[in-house]
């Protein structure tokens, strides 16, 4: 449903960004029945049909009501860590308690006719924690199937994501970080707007929790605002570049891209894969650490890349427009 999310002085200090696979892996599932709205995902859908057609995806298709309602939130907390394992996120999801399992599941079942009469529906609402165990086992399976596979893929552009944003809030604070971030998205007079296909509106006062924002693969073309206190507010929204994700390069694509950067240069950007250091990339390629820093110094410039810390290393990965050209685009 459309959301005002009302930001007092606290809340603009406790806005931060993070990456979720177990929330990306609940929105493949998803995809796998928006016949009307695949999008972008064609190329995904037809190569995962085979690995998903003896996986029976019902039980969690019965708990994302299709018309918009309730979602449990215990199958896919707000991560705590900007950018968590999908392991924890699932050790986060079998620990429920079978309370929690139970009043979430009644309020999601509850948003679908006849759901709760169900046999599935049933027999979660009489053993909760067994629904747990199943929930968690079934979403382990999609992971392995649907998303991780193109893990490494699906993370370098949420995080190329992460990074712009952070430097539009850098720029421009809040009002340019929320102009551009999606049409479905308004700033004004201290309150996010977050629209929707649905016409209900909900005020929700932040009081000093501040907004989670999430990029995210599989939830285009839509903006998804979710999770009641205790969870932090969370927007999660289309990440920049999913137009070009499962593109194959163009036939001579990497020989055009060696004409235009220069063969080392090219190397550089289509070895990036998935964020790595200067060391590991000169390993990877065989060149001197010196040549490689002084390349991706001139692809950073070039807004084909950016660079972050992670401990003590500075990893460096690829933009959307930097995919775009590795992918032959």
């Amino acid at each position: 449903m459309p959301l005002h999310l009302r930001f007092g002085k606290d809340d603009l200090l406790r806005c931060r960004f993070a990456v979720s696979p177990l929330g990306q892996t609940h929105e493949a599932v998803r995809t796998l029945r928006r016949r009307e709205r695949h999008g972008y995902h064609l190329p995904w859908l037809r190569r995962v049909r085979d690995a998903v057609a003896g996986l029976d995806l019902s039980e969690l298709w019965l708990l994302m009501p299709v018309r918009g309602g309730y979602t449990p939130d215990f199958l896919g907390r707000p991560p705590e860590e900007p950018y968590a394992s999908f392991e924890d996120e699932l050790a986060r999801v079998r620990a429920t308690d079978a309370d929690t399992a139970h009043r979430e599941l009644s309020r999601s079942l509850a948003c679908t006719r006849g759901a709760a009469a169900t046999p599935a529906g049933a027999a979660m609402l009489d053993d909760p924690a067994g629904a747990v165990h199943r929930l968690a086992d079934l979403t382990e399976k999609a992971w392995r199937l649907l998303v991780e596979p193109d893990w490494p893929r699906l993370r370098s552009l949420l995080e190329a994501d992460i990074a712009y944003r952070s430097r539009q809030l850098a720029d421009g604070g809040l009002e340019r970080l929320f102009a551009d971030l999606r049409p479905g998205l308004a700033w004004a007079d201290g309150t996010l707007r977050v629209r929707t296909r649905y016409q209900a509106v909900m005020n929700q006062e932040l009081g000093g929790r501040g907004v989670l924002l999430m990029p995210s693969v599989f939830v285009w073309p839509d903006v998804v605002s979710g999770f009641a206190p205790p969870w932090q507010p969370t927007v999660i929204y289309p990440a920049r570049g999913v137009g070009r994700l499962w593109r194959e390069p163009d036939a001579g694509a990497a020989q055009a891209l060696g004409r235009l950067l220069g063969a080392n240069r090219a190397a550089v950007l289509a070895a990036l894969e998935e964020p790595a250091s200067t060391t590991a990339l000169a390993h990877r390629l065989g060149l001197a650490p010196s040549s490689v820093s002084a390349h991706l110094t001139v692809l950073r410039a070039a807004g084909l890349l950016v660079s972050r810390r992670r401990g003590h290393q500075v990893l460096y990965e690829r933009t959307p427009l930097g995919m775009t050209l590795a992918g032959g685009g």
